[in-house]
């Protein structure tokens, strides 16, 4: 059985901001031109938050470091749907 985790909380907080530096904000912006979206903020209590990036294909994930690089061989498991 399926359990969602997050209890509440949304993949995509309203307030992206206020998880992304101004180094990820950039490096995002500059992603998504290519076609990139964000698809997920993990944020683990008293940890920093992992943005979580998608290949417009949908083929390849990656993390946005804090200091802004894309990481594509981030070590990120993601639950498949139901």
């Amino acid at each position: 059985m399926y359990e969602d985790k997050r209890k509440g909380s949304k993949a995509i907080p309203s307030n992206v901001k206020k998880y992304l530096n101004e180094s990820q904000q950039v490096e995002l912006r500059t992603i998504e031109g290519f076609g990139w979206d964000l698809k997920f903020i993990r944020r683990p209590l008293f940890q920093e938050p992992v943005v979580v990036v998608m290949s417009p294909d949908g083929n390849s994930i990656g993390t946005l470091e804090e200091d802004g690089q894309l990481n594509l061989d981030a070590d990120i498991n993601i639950r498949s749907p139901v």
